[in-house]
């Protein structure tokens, strides 16, 4: 009897093991829930293959009328993707992680933008508080920090959020943390990341933001951003019908890339809601084409 359980647990193992050795190195980022629609996880394509992470769109230090809450963030995104669903889907694929991506640029009318607290301290306390209970509710693995709005002055913010990462890390809350920056918002999340670089895992950068609609200059908007944050963090991405580079245009930028000495580990794509909702043969193709371009990457 020993011996059997001894097998069964070599066995466990040894499958996590080469789901991790499989995924190393490659990452699927992809934001859900942010419309409204009834999106659903079901429908999305995941190779196992590649470490998947579902960004659920948005918790917002807000109440539902759009005032500051002091840190107090409340989960936004789609009724749809519900607790179970999201526990559901990472017991079908080991290699899937949820976060919650904090702030986006609205809530319904009322333009969301960063604030400075009265006491940095009591915003972190809250803020820790309330993420700490989505990601226990939700079963989340981290979190995406998309603040898009920003007052002159906003030294805040990089401590506050750094700090808040931190301590979720240390405390063993989350174990990922992004950030998605955009062409207007580099200032700030440059001073995050130059602080608090060590504690975050990917960025996130919104290049369809940057009017960039050719591959040559996709290149030179990469080299560029990853200067900026970081070559080992930067992921590409691409919008699906809508701004920026389009079509198989991007795969053939994403190519571009790699013969110009960039290493793809990763892709982020904005979003499930807009994959789900165009014709059934066209659903989801980014996605799958993504992950298979990770998978046949030359670097891998």
């Amino acid at each position: 009897m020993v011996k059997i359980v001894c097998r069964f647990w070599f066995f466990i193992i040894t499958i996590v093991l080469v789901i991790q050795q499989l995924c190393d190195g490659k990452v699927m980022m992809e934001y859900i829930g942010a419309t409204g629609k009834p999106v659903t996880f079901d429908g999305v394509p995941i190779n196992d293959g590649i470490d998947f992470h579902f960004i659920l769109s948005f918790a917002i230090d807000a109440d539902a009328a759009g005032n500051r809450q002091n840190g107090k963030f409340t989960p936004y995104w789609t009724p749809s993707l519900t607790a179970d669903s999201v526990a559901a889907v990472k017991s079908k694929h080991p290699n899937v992680k949820a976060l919650a991506s904090l702030s986006g640029w609205s809530l319904g009318s009322t333009t969301l933008r960063w604030y400075k607290p009265q006491n940095s301290q009591i915003w972190i306390s809250n803020a820790f508080t309330s993420i700490k209970s989505i990601v226990e509710t939700y079963h989340l693995d981290g979190i995406d920090i998309d603040y898009e709005n920003f007052p002159k002055h906003n030294e805040s913010f990089s401590y506050c959020i750094g700090e808040l990462i931190t301590y979720l890390k240390n405390q063993s809350v989350i174990s990922v943390a992004t950030i998605a920056p955009y062409r207007l918002t580099t200032i700030p999340y440059i001073q995050l990341f130059d602080a608090y670089g060590g504690v975050i895992d990917y960025v996130n950068h919104q290049f369809y933001t940057d009017k960039v609609k050719t591959t040559e200059a996709y290149l030179e908007d990469f080299r560029l951003r990853t200067e900026e944050f970081g070559r080992e963090k930067v992921l590409p991405s691409y919008e699906v019908d809508g701004r920026g580079i389009q079509g198989d245009a991007f795969f053939d930028a994403l190519q571009i890339l790699e013969e110009n000495g960039f290493e793809i580990n990763g892709i982020m794509i904005y979003s499930a809601d807009a994959s789900g909702s165009t014709n059934s043969t066209a659903k989801f193709y980014y996605e799958q084409k993504s992950q298979e371009f990770l998978l046949n990457s030359s670097r891998i």
